[in-house]
């Protein structure tokens, strides 16, 4: 993996691909001895809550590029399946027609059981909206737990009508 820092631009190469992070004017980045080094201007809160989302950013950037992010989603629910159709995905979820998604660009889908789901991309921001895309077809209720869910999300459950 390679890193360089022109300016405020931090870029990072590696084998699942490449990307790039602008740092906030309220920072500098340098390359140092053990990587790219972010300190803030001045002692200001704004500074020093940039200096830290910067920070995390660069790190997001070179853990993307070299081993990836993956988000895992299941499916709850009688009849509740997925299945690939070309780079399509395919969802039955209880509605009167199957739910078709377009994964964007970066981001692949592989579905190794039909209630199971795997979001693999390099850009971690894009993985976790593409898999709140996902979910927000079918979030999981509170009843008897169907719909979407992430793969360690407790779902709150309610007691049912008494009688």
């Amino acid at each position: 993996m390679t890193a360089s820092v022109e300016g405020q631009t931090v870029k990072a190469k590696g084998p699942k691909g490449t990307a790039e992070f602008v740092v906030n004017e309220l920072c500098t980045a340098e390359m140092g001895d053990g990587g790219v080094k972010i300190t803030p201007i001045n002692k200001s809160k704004e500074a020093r809550s940039m200096w830290g989302m910067s920070r995390t950013m660069v790190a997001n950037t070179f853990e993307g590029v070299s081993n990836g992010f993956t988000r895992k989603l299941e499916l709850v629910g009688v009849g509740y399946r997925a299945q690939m159709k070309g780079k399509d995905l395919s969802l039955a979820l209880g509605f009167s027609h199957d739910v078709l998604f377009t994964p964007p660009e970066g981001v692949s889908i592989n579905v190794p059981r039909p209630t199971e789901i795997e979001i693999t991309g390099s850009d971690k921001q894009v993985v976790g909206q593409t898999a709140a895309k996902i979910r927000g077809f079918r979030p999981p209720e509170p009843y008897k737990g169907k719909g979407v869910k992430y793969e360690n999300e407790y779902i709150f459950r309610k007691e049912g009508k008494k009688k």
